[in-house]
């Protein structure tokens, strides 16, 4: 199997979506199933699932996109450390459009900041070997799919005696913030659609406490049009039979225990800290900082930098929907004011948010 034509074929996900259907027929209420994964976002859109859906099961979206959840003051960090003549930064491109408190990072570029786009954590540290008489600041944003690849840039960085090289670290972990979402009773959510590359490192231990001691039902769910249908049948089964375990859709690529090596290098080079969710606001224990061993490589230690003061965009709702309260097209911004074109939250800007989701496939 090649793992994707076989999950797209529509004889496959029309069988699931009448499974499904018959399932609940005689189900009295609505299930609401909530997906914390950027790219489940995006297929759900992409591919119309909620058209296939039956009235009785309602998903809505969560805090699946990193560079959404990133708060205007990590934004603002970044771009006064790119002002500064000695720097270069180094990010993902998905980073490069988001708006800070009154700039971005393409902007700045545009003034003549020496912002470069990189393919990996490594590709900037050979950025800071190439230029020994610079001081090189990767923008670590990401939950735990990306933070072992940025723990190994700085090992390798400390191998090869690289010492311009720097992280400025916005690393979050999902479960956490699960959890405050499933106690919060406006959601009344019934079951999650957990992330797979984020559960293809942490395994399935990590959502025990939402099972077991939360009564939530989870379900760790490919990105195929099948996959999604078919977590989402084996959420409402779970519903139906008053039932509430961590379940794997995702077996092909998900092992229970996760990945033990990448959890390892996250022990070593990561601490937990508490951070701030844009729309949530400060989770305890979610985030991962650098650790003290490691603090030679962390740009907001090392690298001193006065910030402008925090502003958010009047009108935008990228908090309420990054919290499942509001649907993209429920924000009075969106696709008037905030388009791809012209961002105004960080959710129209990432390829994996949920307003940019719902512009690019609302026909």
């Amino acid at each position: 199997m090649n793992y994707q034509d076989e999950f797209r074929q529509r004889g496959l996900v029309q069988g699931l979506a009448g499974r499904l259907r018959r399932l609940v027929a005689a189900y009295d209420g609505t299930m609401t199933f909530m997906e914390v994964c950027g790219t489940h976002t995006m297929a759900i859109y992409r591919y119309g699932l909620r058209s296939l859906l039956p009235p009785q099961i309602r998903l809505i979206s969560g805090p699946g996109c990193p560079v959404c959840v990133t708060p205007n003051s990590y934004l603002d960090r970044a771009v006064a450390l790119s002002r500064l003549p000695q720097v270069i930064i180094t990010t993902f491109g998905d980073m490069m459009r988001v708006p800070g408190s009154s700039s971005s990072l393409l902007e700045e570029r545009a003034k003549g900041a020496d912002i470069r786009i990189v393919y990996s954590p490594l590709d900037a540290v050979a950025v800071a070997a190439r230029n020994p008489e610079k001081q090189v600041v990767f923008l670590g944003v990401g939950f735990e799919t990306t933070a072992p690849a940025v723990a190994g840039s700085i090992l390798a960085a400390e191998a090869d005696g690289i010492a311009n090289y720097f992280v400025l670290a916005a690393h979050k972990t999902i479960p956490v913030p699960m959890q405050v979402l499933t106690a919060d009773p406006d959601l009344a959510l019934d079951g999650y659609i957990c992330p797979a590359h984020v559960s293809a490192i942490i395994g399935a231990a990590a959502y025990r406490p939402l099972a077991e001691e939360l009564h939530t039902p989870c379900v760790i769910t490919g990105f195929e049009p099948a996959d999604v249908l078919q977590g989402v049948l084996m959420l409402a089964e779970q519903v139906i039979s008053g039932q509430s375990r961590v379940e794997i859709q995702y077996s092909r690529v998900v092992r229970p225990e996760g990945n033990l090596k990448a959890q390892a290098i996250l022990r070593q080079l990561f601490t937990p800290c508490d951070v701030v969710w844009r729309g949530i606001g400060l989770i305890p224990g979610s985030g991962l900082a650098i650790s003290d061993r490691y603090a030679a490589f962390d740009a907001e230690k090392m690298l001193p930098v006065e910030v402008e003061p925090l502003r958010e965009e009047p009108g935008c709702a990228c908090g309420e929907i990054l919290k499942g309260k509001l649907d993209p097209e429920e924000c009075p911004l969106f696709g008037t004011v905030c388009t791809p074109e012209s961002p105004v939250g960080a959710c129209m800007v990432s390829s994996e948010g949920s307003c940019s989701a719902a512009y690019s496939y609302r026909q």
